[in-house]
């Protein structure tokens, strides 16, 4: 069961989702509200696995709601503007749904949901080699192929909106995927996320220059954000020889 949230300073708005929720099995309404500021109260002493949050609100944004609570649940979006689609997706939100709302799309938007939710909290695969010669199939931009990769193929992994671009033996998959979804799949013995737009295969790193992360055989710029840099450099310290 998903607990949800929903947040939109308009009532209607609400009613209509407060409607949708109720006819979707796997969702659990926790709590409504017009006041994004008090949305925020509830996330602090509530377990809420999803938000359906409004962009245009009164004192906080959308947006800016996401950034303020920096993960503790995923988000669906929902806004009448159509403008504001590819910030979301550099937010990595689940989905984004202009209204008005039909059922149908708003099920779609719950259905990629619960996928995203199990997966996230699924048991991390054992950190021994074996189970690092995996795979996994990806969703590429040609309308119904999909892609096996090997796990210990991939170089490093490029956020690229709403698509990742995963460099892997040399050559370029791009998938329909975000950011958040791949990082939570993937083994965090062997890959790490050092950058707003990179995960890279930890074993392939094969140098560092200031903010510059060098992989093995691989000629490309990746960056390490400041975001990411501490966790990155404690990694770095425990396999450091002193």
């Amino acid at each position: 069961m998903i607990n949800c949230l929903i947040v939109d300073d308009e009532q209607h708005a609400i009613d209509i989702l407060v409607h949708y929720v109720k006819q979707t099995s796997f969702l659990n309404l926790v709590h409504t509200t017009t006041d994004p500021l008090e949305a925020l109260k509830i996330l602090s002493t509530q377990k809420v696995d999803l938000i359906f949050l409004d962009i245009q609100m009164p004192e906080i944004s959308g947006i800016d709601f996401i950034k303020t609570i920096q993960g503790k649940s995923r988000v669906i979006l929902t806004t009448a503007y159509s403008e504001f689609a590819a910030d979301s997706f550099d937010l990595e939100v689940i989905d984004y749904l202009l209204k008005p709302i039909p059922f149908p799309r708003f099920l779609k938007a719950a259905q990629r949901a619960l996928t995203v939710l199990a997966a996230s909290s699924a048991p991390l695969p054992a950190s021994d080699d074996s189970q690092y010669e995996d795979y996994i199939f990806v969703k590429t931009e040609l309308k119904g192929k999909m892609l096996k990769v090997n796990l210990p193929d991939i170089d490093y992994i490029e956020g690229m909106k709403n698509y990742v671009a995963i460099h892997h033996n040399g050559v370029k998959t791009m998938a329909l995927l975000n950011m958040k979804d791949l990082e939570d799949r993937l083994p965090r013995k062997y890959f790490m996320r050092i950058h707003k737009s990179f995960i890279v295969a930890v074993p392939k790193i094969c140098g560092i220059e200031g903010n510059q992360i060098q992989l093995k055989n691989i000629k490309a710029d990746i960056l390490l954000g400041e975001t990411y840099k501490p966790a990155f450099l404690e990694m770095m310290k425990e396999k450091m020889m002193q």
